[in-house]
């Protein structure tokens, strides 16, 4: 066996996502999403899709092209802070960082398929695509390990309330409405479960009251008492001197972290 494979790309997805906090753990069956994979040209694509605009879903092979690294234990996000062997997760640190999702098929157009929500960030290179099969590719009433556990706690009613101070009202207000960048309801989601300090859900500690959470590009300073959980402040994930180096274009949400700094170049004093 030979130590090494070469596989090539057949194309690239186009989401509205650009960093892994917006993409969640799986698709969200109920989000009115529209994304494309672009197949590559001058590869007989056009003929290879034939016959597949009669399925409702297809499945993605693609590849986790952020993480260079693998890991046999990993924390998973979802359910306590316990480490588990990779291949009893869908962790994107593996071996060989393969992944797979079943998407809506909503048109092919061309050498472009028309997808409905996905957990794949932009740019994501897909390898394969296969028609999902409902009698060969589901089987509801299998069980699920450790993961059966972790739904049956999911299933329960969020143990937390969340609010945001005024603060973190205003600036949230600010993103919407000049930016047109909203993540609180997925800061919600998370925290309303679980905000305890977790490295795979990017919680850490300020200070002996504060915690801050990694929101994709952004970050959010909170402090919890009892089942109440406040945020106090939103933040830009980068530093100005960071996102004014030269080359640092491609970062995600760039204009609107610089407009911020300008705006709150400091920790607001709730914060510190």
């Amino acid at each position: 066996m030979s130590s090494s494979l070469t596989l090539r790309p057949i194309g690239l997805i186009r989401t509205q996502k650009q960093v892994k906090f917006q993409a969640g753990h799986q698709p969200s069956e109920t989000a009115e999403e529209r994304n494309i994979l672009e197949l590559f040209p001058d590869c007989n694509y056009e003929l290879a899709l034939r016959d597949l605009a009669g399925f409702e879903r297809v499945w993605l092979i693609w590849w986790f092209h952020r993480n260079p690294t693998w890991r046999p234990l990993v924390l998973p996000p979802r359910g306590p802070a316990q480490r588990r062997g990779v291949f009893a997760t869908r962790s994107p640190h593996r071996p060989n960082p393969l992944g797979m999702t079943p998407v809506r098929l909503l048109g092919i157009e061309g050498r472009r398929l028309i997808l409905g929500p996905c957990d794949l960030v932009d740019g994501t290179p897909v390898f394969d695509l296969k028609p999902y099969i409902p009698a060969y590719d589901a089987f509801p009433e299998t069980a699920a390990g450790w993961i059966d556990e972790v739904d049956a706690q999911l299933r329960q009613p969020a143990r937390f309330v969340v609010s945001l101070a005024a603060h973190a009202t205003m600036q949230a207000q600010w993103l919407r409405e000049n930016w047109n960048i909203d993540f609180i309801p997925r800061l919600g989601e998370l925290l309303a479960r679980d905000p305890s300090v977790h490295r795979t859900r990017r919680i850490t500690r300020r200070g002996p009251e504060l915690r801050v959470i990694g929101c994709g590009a952004w970050r959010a300073v909170f402090r919890v008492e009892g089942e109440t959980v406040e945020v106090v402040a939103l933040e830009a994930g980068y530093p100005l001197r960071f996102l004014t180096r030269e080359n640092h274009e491609e970062v995600p949400d760039r204009d609107a972290q610089m407009a911020f700094l300008e705006r709150w170049p400091e920790r607001p004093a709730a914060a510190e």
